[in-house]
């Protein structure tokens, strides 16, 4: 029997019991206690399951669907639920060395802004301006495709000519035939509502779009399509879960930092995710004092709550593939090192910061280590370069274990020099300034593949011989999208100019060594027929271990984005007192 990788550190007890690991248990009476019963599961546990379905619906008859939707809101996962049952889902495959002990199905529910309009009289009170004008408006801003009408191109969700998607399902599932179950459920409800007389009535939606996500299977296991170990890194969340000032939502993991849950994982005030708790404060001068004001969509009503935006996004593995072989037989090196210098890390999830020219799988599987590393600051180099095995704090401010371009160091920076920590009046950079703003960019990724696994690999790349459509349901949660997806998308992953203030002073042959993000990036050129080339700098030693640096040249996308929207998740309140009255 092969036995099974668990990546991840041992997680509190299902309950408080005997406190046989201290360090779980850290109080925080200061920290605020989060209305768990109100708030929906996947955004504060969230789901974590093998299979995952998205289903998509119009709202025809606003006043049918209410009555509808009353009959769902029991079936909505809490984030007491799902929290709990993650705690007893560890705990029992801790114990017992295998998964299957425990399995649950879970479903969630969100509402565009033009879905809430047709159930609210006051939707317009919402503040955020992204989420109001919808993705499909905001394509051209996000650099994605568009014809010349400014229209996404090649969307089959969530665009103007797609069907109407006010409202989307997210169901969840440890076995597959437990999610079809539930989605089964659904779809009958709605095609088959009955009264509490037992008499069939019009649930006033539409079904628009259905799609199933999955884990990929073994060995590609918590690996998106292009082979890298996903997810990795999510902000450690402040806040109780009960009166306990013990029974924290983040364990706090790391003896040496308190402000952290497991080593490297910073925690951040539950209002970047949550509406009506503490947010960042965006002006603070350190991390540990950032505690700012609480956040508010701009309705009483949208407390616990939490904006979803969710991006369809295809990816085009043979052709990132043939990429890696291409520019590897250039470089005379191995396909999956130029991976790890374009991701960050290697498929194991290693991060290329602390082992910069050799995967380490069980650095990759350890869930106290792999995310354990900074970017500014610097470990001393052997021979005029990094090399393997560097222990924690590291650094790599240089760009040469991680390049700046890096996916992992685009999308969060950590502690590198952002234009965020400019010092009014000078030139000057606060590195502390720096990071403060940067966690104020943060989400709450909760995405899962969909499509069969490609047969492909970075050593042996394999075209289909037909068309295959797989990608990522990539979702995250957050309370600003403006400030949070849209801000990393527009100012970090698309930018080749981010981040010059890290790159400064570090430049080869008199160049910033800087570019697109080679994963998500997008070009300025998103009109038909635009020129979508991107370059970006990697630095790596070959296999006669010589060092080099050298600009890459991207001439299409591996990445492309085929629909999506913004939503909002309620509380389950809101559910009850506000959208089905």
């Amino acid at each position: 029997m092969t036995q099974q990788i668990i990546r991840e550190a041992p997680a509190p007890d299902p309950l408080e019991g005997q406190q046989t690991n201290s360090f779980f248990y850290v109080p925080a009476p200061n920290e605020p206690i989060l209305n768990v019963n109100n708030i929906q599961g996947n955004i504060l546990g969230g789901f974590n399951k093998d299979y995952q379905a998205l289903l998509f619906l119009e709202i025809e008859n606003p006043n049918a669907f209410k009555q509808w939707l009353k009959s769902q809101i029991d079936f909505i996962a809490t984030a007491s639920e799902v929290i709990a049952f993650n705690r007893l889902f560890k705990s029992a495959r801790l114990r017992r060395g295998r998964e299957g002990a425990v399995k649950a199905t879970w479903v969630n529910i969100a509402f565009s802004f033009e879905g809430l309009k047709k159930l609210t009289n006051d939707a317009d009170s919402f503040t955020d301006e992204a989420f109001k004008a919808g993705l499909a408006a905001r394509a051209t801003q996000l650099k994605d495709p568009v014809d010349k009408d400014n229209k996404p191109i090649g969307w089959v969700v969530g665009g103007p000519d797609n069907g109407k998607a006010d409202v989307v399902f997210i169901i969840a599932s440890d076995q597959r035939s437990d999610l079809l179950a539930e989605v089964s459920r659904i779809l009958e409800s709605i095609v088959l509502f009955t009264d509490e007389e037992g008499k069939l009535k019009s649930s006033g939606a539409r079904i628009t779009f259905l799609e199933e996500g999955a884990n990929l299977p073994e060995p590609l296991s918590g690996h998106e399509h292009f082979g890298n170990l996903d997810g990795i890194s999510q902000p450690g969340i402040r806040g109780r879960v009960g009166e306990n000032p013990k029974d924290l939502l983040t364990p706090r993991q790391n003896p040496e930092n308190k402000n952290q849950g497991k080593p490297g994982q910073d925690l951040l005030w539950p209002g970047e995710f949550v509406f009506g708790y503490e947010g960042q404060k965006a002006d603070a001068k350190k991390l540990e004092d950032s505690k700012g004001q609480v956040v508010s969509a701009g309705l009483h009503w949208a407390n616990d709550g939490s904006y979803l935006v969710f991006r369809r996004l295809r990816q085009d593995v043979y052709k990132f593939h043939h990429f890696l072989s291409e520019e590897a037989a250039k470089l005379n090196t191995d396909p999956r090192k130029v991976s790890a210098k374009l991701i960050g890390r290697w498929p194991s999830g290693a991060p290329t910061v602390r082992t910069p020219e050799k995967d380490a799988p069980s650095l990759g599987n350890d869930d106290t280590a792999n995310n354990d590393f900074e970017f500014n600051g610097d470990d001393p180099p052997e021979n005029s370069f990094f090399k393997n095995d560097v222990v924690p704090p590291s650094d790599d401010a240089t760009g040469l274990r991680c390049p700046f371009i890096a996916h992992t160091r685009k999308t969060y920076p950590r502690n590198d020099k952002t234009p965020g920590g400019k010092v009014s009046g000078s030139e000057e950079i606060d590195i502390d300034r720096s990071e403060v703003t940067t966690q104020t960019h943060r989400l709450l990724r909760r995405g899962i593949p969909y499509g069969p696994v490609s047969p492909s690999t970075p050593n042996n790349p394999l075209k289909d011989e037909k068309f295959v459509d797989r990608g990522l349901h990539f979702l995250a949660y957050q309370t600003s999208i403006v400030d949070q997806f849209e801000f990393v998308t527009k100012f970090w992953a698309n930018n080749p100019d981010f981040s010059e203030e890290a790159a400064t002073g570090h430049e080869f042959e008199g160049k910033l060594t800087l570019g697109h993000d080679p994963i998500i990036g997008q070009s300025e050129n998103n009109k038909p027929g635009g020129d979508r080339t991107r370059k970006f700098f990697v630095h790596l030693d070959d296999d006669q271990g010589e060092s080099k640096t050298k600009e890459l040249t991207a001439p299409e996308d591996w990445v492309i984005p085929t629909g999506g929207g913004y939503f909002f998740a309620p509380s389950i309140s809101a559910l009850k007192e506000v959208l089905t009255k």
